[in-house]
């Protein structure tokens, strides 16, 4: 059985490998070789226990990842089993390959839905947002990344270490491509702000409690799409509400339509399992 740090993924696991890895996942979903159920939140005394199985039969593997949500910390793992071999592959600490996977996802989205976009604007300023500086750069001809952040002063020293620029809510939101990561419990994104050829993708806000979008993202919205419709309705508090015939899964579309874009993400295992999967294989050829 391997054993994989978080050290080691981050050596192994670049950006581009994490986008690769995810566009190969959502086309195995596509063609329905993928079981993915809703996660499974259990509470414990001031935070959260969630287990997210998958299986992924053309990969060749079932697995699962967990993490405790907690104030003192929260450990991730991901557990592959070889369905061939019966036994377990690997267990891979999973906090940065979860920031690279998520990253990975939005960077996809934005490649199908806004492949001309040069301006990206990012609410955040956390390891997960960094995650979408690195993915986004990775995926599209950005010529600025403007960032807002809560707090000044780590809103200068993020975008010194990721070559951004700091900006005003409007200015990031009238970006070409908008990514909300954040924890917000109220919306940090309005509609207003936006381009109207724009595309938003909402990272935050996983539970029905926060919002990081105002009414008017989703009233202004020509196309809506998540990763899970399923998942959506038990966490996207940003799309409550909606009218769940117009939002399409990320799999099963490639290009958006005239108008604004919306995708949020929630997080899929059937990545996390693809992303841990190619860490294994980056690993053996190591």
């Amino acid at each position: 059985m391997l054993v994989v740090t978080e050290a080691q993924v981050a050596e192994l696991l670049t950006p581009a490998e994490a986008i690769d890895a995810v566009e190969g996942s959502l086309d195995r979903l596509a063609r329905g070789v993928v079981d993915n159920p809703p996660r499974v939140h259990s509470d414990v005394p001031g935070g959260v226990f969630a287990v997210m199985p998958c299986v992924d039969h053309e990969l060749g593997y079932a697995g699962l990842k967990s993490f405790l949500w907690l104030p003192a910390g929260a450990p991730f793992v991901v557990v592959l089993f070889s369905i061939a071999q019966a036994r377990i592959e690997a267990v891979v600490e999973a906090e940065r390959l979860g920031e690279l996977r998520t990253a990975a996802a939005s960077a996809v989205a934005a490649r199908r839905f806004a492949p001309d976009a040069r301006t990206l604007g990012i609410f955040g300023t956390g390891r997960q947002a960094a995650a979408h500086v690195a993915a986004l750069r990775s995926a599209l001809a950005l010529d600025r990344v403007l960032v807002r952040g809560r707090d000044e002063q780590r809103l200068t020293a993020f975008c010194a270490e990721h070559g951004c620029e700091p900006a005003t809510p409007e200015e990031v939101g009238a970006c070409d491509a908008v990514v909300t990561v954040t924890t917000a419990k109220e919306p940090v994104l309005h509609g207003a702000w936006l381009k109207p050829d724009a595309f938003v993708c909402a990272v935050g806000g996983n539970d029905l409690a926060s919002r990081e979008l105002d009414d008017e993202v989703l009233a202004r919205a020509a196309f809506v799409c998540t990763d899970s419709v399923a998942q959506a309705k038990l966490e996207a508090g940003d799309l409550a509400g909606i009218d769940w015939s117009r939002v399409r899964e990320l799999q099963d579309v490639h290009s958006g339509q005239d108008g604004i874009t919306l995708f949020k993400s929630n997080g899929l295992a059937a990545w996390d399992l693809a992303a841990a999967a190619r860490v294994v294989e980056l690993s053996a050829a190591t």
